[in-house]
């Protein structure tokens, strides 16, 4: 049984409590049933009161998109969350308004189109105007990252903030299931990936949320961002760290934390 509007306030307006404060709360599921479409609509109202603040809404984020995630989370299919023009960041990320961050490097992709589902990995390589090569920061207001599916869906899929890389790039000629990448943090190597750990193909996770979009009588507009999701397991953010994200193909970001 889904929640009821009041508490469907409630845990919105707690979610939006610890952004502001940087304290993180407890688990929206203690105690508590959510459904997916609860938590959905926890994350609307959350957002909502984000943009009453003056955001406005640049794209979206798809989250959960390697089959490790969705195993310990005990789901098959990603999450998403929306984009805010005061998530961007141009390489200086500031650690104090976070609280327990980490990073993951993603393929941006810019819409170049409208898209009309069913909407395949193809479709979406065609309405793509750009790629760009992303480091985002993710962020949980729940305690510990002591999270379920409905408690990360609630939380805007667990975004904080992103960098992009000055170099944009057309799909043409690219294989970005190929597209590899390497993460050094203060000059030592951390990890690595390819696209392919996105469901295969970084485009058919914009596929994916193309058509659920639709299905919520939504849609990808002609501008708008999407980060696809990440090619390595999130990596802890610390004070002082220096993260250099480097592209086989699409280019470098570099990310500066404060102390």
């Amino acid at each position: 049984m889904e929640l009821d509007d009041d508490t469907r306030d409630e845990l919105a307006a707690s979610l939006y409590e610890a952004h502001e404060t940087s304290e993180p709360i407890a688990p929206l599921t203690d105690g508590r049933s959510l459904t997916k479409a609860d938590a959905y609509d926890i994350q609307s109202k959350f957002v909502d009161r984000r943009l009453a603040d003056g955001a406005t809404v640049t794209g979206h984020k798809v989250g959960l998109t390697s089959d490790g995630i969705q195993e310990q989370l005990g789901v098959d299919e990603p999450d998403f969350g929306r984009l805010l023009d005061t998530m961007f960041v141009d390489g200086s990320v500031p650690f104090e308004e976070l609280i327990q961050p980490r990073v993951e490097p993603e393929i941006g992709f810019v819409m170049g189109e409208a898209l009309d589902p069913p909407v395949t990995y193809l479709d979406v390589l065609r309405a793509t105007r750009a790629v760009v090569p992303v480091l985002e920061v993710i962020d949980s207001r729940v305690r510990d990252w002591d999270i379920g599916i409905q408690d990360t869906i609630a939380d805007n899929a667990s975004s904080a903030m992103y960098l992009a890389g000055e170099q944009t790039n057309a799909v043409d000629g690219l294989d970005l299931s190929l597209e590899g990448v390497k993460v050094h943090r203060n000059g030592a190597y951390q990890d690595g990936g390819v696209g392919a750990a996105v469901l295969g193909h970084p485009a058919r996770a914009v596929a994916w949320l193309a058509n659920t979009l639709a299905d919520l009588g939504a849609e990808l507009e002609p501008g708008q961002l999407v980060l696809s999701g990440s090619f390595i397991p999130a990596i802890d953010l610390h004070p002082g760290d220096t993260l250099t994200v480097e592209f086989t193909s699409l280019g470098t970001v570099t990310a500066r934390v404060s102390e």
